[in-house]
């Protein structure tokens, strides 16, 4: 009757072209699989965490709409390289939901700021869609240029001189009881703002025997130290839901086949983050098999896994996943369960997908 929890990254993958894990979020990443006797030992990885946590809001720039039909695609481009135009969150390519939040106006301005001698983080934008809580923060230094930081001691990435990052929301961390903060990860974002870094946190869905639920606002406070600097900075950020237009189906769909049994119990969209509550039933035989499930749209796009908590109950794993949006307004979603070869695979290839168990979820018409 062996019970255990454990968060999971349910697929590794590159944000941006330099986007890479540090020697503290790989130490982290290898002390949660080394706890999972189901997976594999061979390459381990956890959710990205450089440090007790890594959260989630987001610094930007103002979204501002261009409603001129005469504008060229080409000159749009180039309006939104502008600092302070258009919206960081349009840029990042990976991640289609936080690109489409920046698109469609989605993220929220703040200007929260803390300076410390020459040194000053600033976050001015924030995306929340009541799952993810979203933040890019700004890092102006004299030892910081083009994303490369001084510490004293050595130059390294900025996203590896992250030493520590505690996020809390009304004085509770991720490990504290009734935390809404589940954890999350950060990143560069990009080569074309190097010193700039996004940082996710994902809310805890609350138990459905639970009468709590997460707020449409909340103030998180978030706490960074630095390599070299002795100073740790303090940043009270904002958070305010930026949509309702959120889908929530429990289609409660099961399928079954050699020896597994997969249900979906319940899935919710919203134009950032799509999640997805799964559970994977195994036999004697198949138990020691990693199973996770992958996400296409009615395009067959496969949606970018983001990052997920799971349970396991004897042979029953059951997993909370998100997945970044896809853009436009998908009629109907596959769920294609697969068995996991490698945690830090960029793709699902055919033959890892297990057979039989293919679940169709058909979404409203209009997202509303």
């Amino acid at each position: 009757m062996d019970q255990s929890k454990f968060d999971v990254e349910l697929k590794e993958y590159k944000r941006t072209k330099d986007s890479t894990m540090s020697p503290l979020v790989r130490a982290r990443l290898d002390a949660t699989y080394a706890a999972l006797p189901e997976m594999s030992r061979e390459r381990k990885v956890q959710r990205l965490r450089k440090a007790p946590y890594v959260a989630a809001a987001a610094v930007i720039l103002g979204a501002t709409v261009f409603t001129s039909g005469f504008i060229s695609p080409v000159m749009a481009q180039s309006i939104k390289q502008i600092p302070y135009v258009g919206s960081l969150f349009s840029l990042i390519e990976a991640d289609l939901g936080l690109r489409a939040a920046g698109e469609q106006g989605l993220s929220s301005k703040v200007n929260r700021s803390i300076s410390h001698q020459d040194m000053k983080l600033e976050v001015t934008e924030t995306v929340f869609d009541g799952t993810r809580a979203v933040y890019l923060l700004n890092v102006s230094a004299p030892n910081l240029k083009d994303g490369m930081f001084d510490t004293g001691a050595e130059v390294v990435k900025l996203s590896d001189a992250i030493e520590n990052v505690t996020f809390s929301i009304d004085g509770k961390g991720q490990d504290d009881p009734g935390s809404l903060v589940t954890g999350g990860f950060f990143y560069s974002a990009g080569e074309s703002h190097p010193n700039f870094l996004v940082f996710e946190e994902i809310l805890k869905k609350p138990d459905h025997n639970s009468t709590g639920k997460i707020p449409d606002s909340f103030r998180a406070e978030v706490v960074v130290k630095l390599a070299g600097i002795d100073q740790a900075f303090k940043l009270d950020i904002p958070f305010q839901k930026a949509t309702n237009n959120t889908i929530q189906l429990k289609p409660n769909a099961i399928q079954s086949n050699d020896g597994i049994s997969f249900e979906v119990s319940e899935v919710n969209v919203t134009p950032v983050t799509t999640r997805l509550l799964y559970s994977v039933k195994l036999d004697g035989e198949t138990s020691d098999k990693s199973i996770r499930a992958a996400l296409f749209d009615d395009q067959g796009r496969q949606l970018t896994s983001l990052h997920g908590e799971g349970e396991r109950k004897d042979n029953t794993l059951t997993f909370d996943a998100r997945y970044a949006s896809a853009q436009g307004q998908p009629k109907y979603f596959i769920i294609k369960p697969f068995v996991v070869k490698d945690h830090f695979a960029e793709t699902v290839t055919d033959d890892q997908f297990i057979k039989g168990l293919e679940i169709k979820v058909d979404l409203p018409e209009k997202n509303k």
